[in-house]
């Protein structure tokens, strides 16, 4: 062989190795990648050429498929009471992707899961359709209608967990929209898009866990924590060393009380929970430091971002800096605090757990076809968020709240309620009207089987004289607790 050919031939060789070796990799090593691919469309195609697996909530499909006359998607998606769901379910669209649970399960929804292998070699021989599994929720369909129902037309959420288990038994955000009109791929799905979209009023966000609002006055619960269990005081109902008006430090601001006929100079942590005094939350948060503050809120869920329901919630925050007025206006959930609604809801629900904050969670199980389970999820605890001492003195504090202060809006005949009200100022000079916040939980025998978080985020349609946690956000919490306890 002369010279020029043995070149060309190894040169030939080396091209083949080159091929050989680029191909392994496509197949071995980006098999996933390619397949799950955003343009992949042949991908894409299958998963809507059979009908998908179903969410379920109190036992029943909240799901379905349906066929259509599309040339290359044999089936859509379907949501049954679609924007009371929203939040949980998510959407699954032939030409905008899928979000939530159905982003999630999509492998088991679809019928890819390597769990269900076995189904589908059967069903091979058998000559039956490719079948998905089912995602079983921990929703209460009565708990989540109520929830849905009492926000009507306002902006807001609701979150209600099972304190014991970190069961989500309720999560809504208004407004919603129904993830069935974009479902498919035509005109008429990509208008409805559009038009969502477009939507001033963002239907599309999740508030309830994925926005961040300022807490206001329900975290002076975690407030009156942290003095608890860091031994600022002791006795809930002896007097704290707190003038009205108190002067913020390094100020000439009074921080002011929302009454100013309240019985709030000096008033026992009991008494300024129950009327919401600024001037005792403040000087406790400010006695304490930034420090203790932000280790007891970060027992409770803040500074966490990897909060999974398995929808991951974005993080709430207690600041890491803040000058000493900063401090003192976080004690009453103002200054640069932020908190998702299932934030505050895990706050409630730890309380009302005598201190153990329970993993928040939202998928029972996951069951194959032939509704065997795949997977089923357990309760866990997230951390010890206070001693059970302290829990059961903040507890006492919110029923009492519940029965002689702003709190009364939640009380249920027969049932211990414990509650507390919070209004949070927004925007330069409070321009912006203000939220309205409502926490909540429910006793019956020895545990508290509900704990309920609603923020509402009035318009300028309703009177600042009539925004209020009481007002606007109670009736809701009270009606979800009633549900869940079916009174």
């Amino acid at each position: 062989m002369n010279r020029p050919i043995r070149h060309i031939a190894v040169f030939s060789g080396l091209l083949i190795l080159a091929l050989l070796l680029q191909t392994t990799w496509l197949q071995f090593k980006r098999t996933d990648e390619l397949a799950n691919h955003e343009k992949n469309t042949r991908v894409k195609i299958a998963a809507y050429a059979h009908p998908r697996g179903n969410i379920i909530v109190g036992g029943q499909p909240i799901t379905g498929s349906v066929e259509t006359d599309s040339t290359y998607y044999k089936y859509k998606r379907t949501f049954k009471d679609g924007a009371m769901y929203a939040p949980i379910t998510g959407y699954s669209s032939q030409t905008y992707g899928s979000t939530h649970l159905e982003a999630l399960n999509n492998k088991l929804l679809s019928g890819t899961d390597d769990r269900l292998f076995l189904q589908n070699t059967l069903d091979l021989f058998t000559g039956d359709d490719r079948r998905g599994g089912d995602v079983v929720t921990t929703i209460d369909p009565k708990a989540q209608k109520a929830a849905y129902e009492g926000l009507g037309d306002k902006t807001g959420a609701v979150v209600a967990i099972d304190p014991s288990t970190g069961k989500i038994l309720a999560l809504a955000s208004t407004p919603s929209y129904d993830p069935s009109v974009f479902a498919g791929s035509t005109k008429k799905d990509s208008d409805a898009w559009d038009r969502l979209q477009k939507d001033k009023r963002k239907p599309m966000d999740n508030r309830a866990l994925k926005l961040t609002y300022a807490p206001g006055s329900t975290f002076k619960v975690i407030t009156a924590a942290a003095a608890l269990e860091h031994g600022l005081y002791k006795d809930i109902d002896a007097p704290t060393r707190s003038p009205d008006p108190w002067t913020m430090p390094d100020t000439r601001v009074p921080l002011p009380n929302h009454s100013p006929t309240a019985p709030c100079k000096n008033a026992s942590l009991n008494v300024a929970m129950q009327h919401s005094c600024n001037n005792v939350y403040g000087k406790v948060s400010s006695d304490l430091g930034k420090d203790d503050m932000r280790e007891t809120a970060e027992k409770f869920g803040f500074n966490n971002p990897k909060v999974d329901t398995p929808t991951r919630a974005v993080e709430s925050v207690f600041p890491d800096k803040m000058d000493r007025p900063q401090t003192a206006m976080s004690g009453i959930g103002q200054s640069s605090v932020r908190a998702t609604p299932l934030q505050i809801a895990m706050m409630t629900a730890a309380i009302a757990n005598d201190g153990k904050l329970m993993k928040p969670y939202m998928v029972d199980r996951l069951r194959d076809p032939d509704l065997d389970t795949l997977e089923k999820f357990e309760p866990k605890e997230m951390s010890e968020a206070v001693s059970e001492d302290t829990a059961k003195k903040v507890q006492k504090m919110m029923e009492d709240t519940a029965e002689k202060g702003t709190g009364r809006p939640g009380r249920i005949s027969g049932v211990t309620v414990g509650a507390k009200t919070g209004t949070a100022q927004r925007g330069v000079n409070n321009n912006l009207p203000p939220l309205a916040w409502f926490i909540s939980y429910a006793k019956q025998g020895d545990g508290s089987p509900v704990a309920v978080a609603v923020m509402i985020d009035p318009d300028d349609s309703i009177p600042r004289d009539q925004i209020s946690g009481g007002g606007l956000a109670g009736p809701i919490a009270k009606k979800v607790m009633q549900a869940v306890l079916k009174k």
